[in-house]
């Protein structure tokens, strides 16, 4: 496995990944292999979208559950119609909003868009990065035929989500071809999921909030994060060893942090004083929780408003 770097080499990380090194990574994905790669929201573990084999090679490596869809990562909205068919106004206008960025679109799905990919829906996921490695690396697997890469998460099926290259290392070894080192994702929590089918409809709350949402489509917004077959919505996931207790004020987390300690259960405390802290930093702290060997975390909810939402949905599932 290699790291980006001046030339790709065994377990090396250096965080400026050179145009050679992004070319390298590209033909490695035409040929079929998988190449994990920085988001502005967390890694993903990428495959050739229109490759089957390569896409089943994402399933085993995850443990992911089959029939659970894939997002597929492009480069711009020019390539919107290239995947997506019977496209609403309001969709359309979402992208111009905020592609590149932290928003999936679910849209109907046109004949390039497999079962393999969709987990045999008629819908297909949709979103540009906005992020330079991931743009660059997506804009030159293209250049050599390529029309887009599906990535989940680059982490194993249920478990946290990896926001920086050590973490893709702890969770997959040896068994991917390349990771992009791009540093720690600037946001540090998935995407929003939109489903644009007939009624824009949240499916997974992420730095993109509902209300910039209605901003821009001028609409009003259902919002669904029950158990669902979109990415990310197992009732179980972004899960550590650690067990995890939520509270939702500061006197319960010290009330739960002094019987877990009287107890001797081993324990750790999750709060931050910004939503954009928590996100940041939200699962780095999990991981280190479980390094440490801690029994409990208990973590302090933020507001429901904005981030925080997002925030409590990979809590609350992290809890399960």
């Amino acid at each position: 496995m290699g790291l980006c770097s001046a030339t790709i080499t065994y377990m090396s990380i250096i965080s400026n990944c050179t145009a050679s090194a992004i070319k390298d990574s590209a033909t490695a994905l035409v040929k079929g292999d998988l190449v994990a790669f920085p988001t502005e929201t967390v890694y993903g573990l990428g495959a050739d979208a229109t490759n089957e084999d390569a896409i089943a090679r994402i399933y085993k490596v995850k443990g992911r559950p089959e029939g659970h869809p894939l997002i597929v990562h492009i480069a711009s909205i020019g390539n919107l119609d290239i995947w997506a068919r019977d496209i609403p106004e309001y969709a359309v206008n979402l992208a111009r909003a905020f592609w590149p960025g932290p928003m999936t679109l679910i849209l109907k799905r046109s004949e390039l868009a497999k079962d393999f990919i969709t987990g045999e829906q008629d819908n297909v996921g949709l979103r540009v990065p906005d992020h330079s490695l991931a743009l660059a690396l997506i804009t030159e697997f293209e250049k050599l035929g390529g029309f887009g890469i599906a990535a989940p998460s680059a982490n194993i099926s249920t478990k946290l989500s990896s926001v920086q290259a050590s973490d893709v290392i702890e969770e997959f070894g040896s068994k991917i071809k390349y990771i992009l080192n791009g540093g720690k994702c600037k946001i540090g929590v998935e995407s929003t999921i939109v489903e644009c089918i007939n009624t824009a409809t949240i499916l997974r709350p992420g730095a993109i909030s509902r209300e910039d949402i209605e901003s821009v489509i001028r609409i009003s917004m259902s919002l669904d994060t029950g158990e669902s077959r979109a990415p990310g919505m197992l009732a179980s996931h972004y899960s550590p060893a650690a067990r995890v207790v939520l509270v939702e004020t500061v006197e319960d987390l010290n009330i739960h942090l002094s019987q877990f300690s009287a107890s001797g259960t081993s324990c750790a405390s999750l709060h931050f004083d910004s939503l954009q802290e928590y996100a940041f930093h939200l699962y780095s702290s999990l991981r280190q929780a479980d390094e440490s060997g801690v029994d409990v975390v208990v973590a302090l909810l933020p507001p429901a408003q904005g981030l925080g939402i997002a925030i409590r949905d990979r809590l609350r599932k992290a809890s399960n």
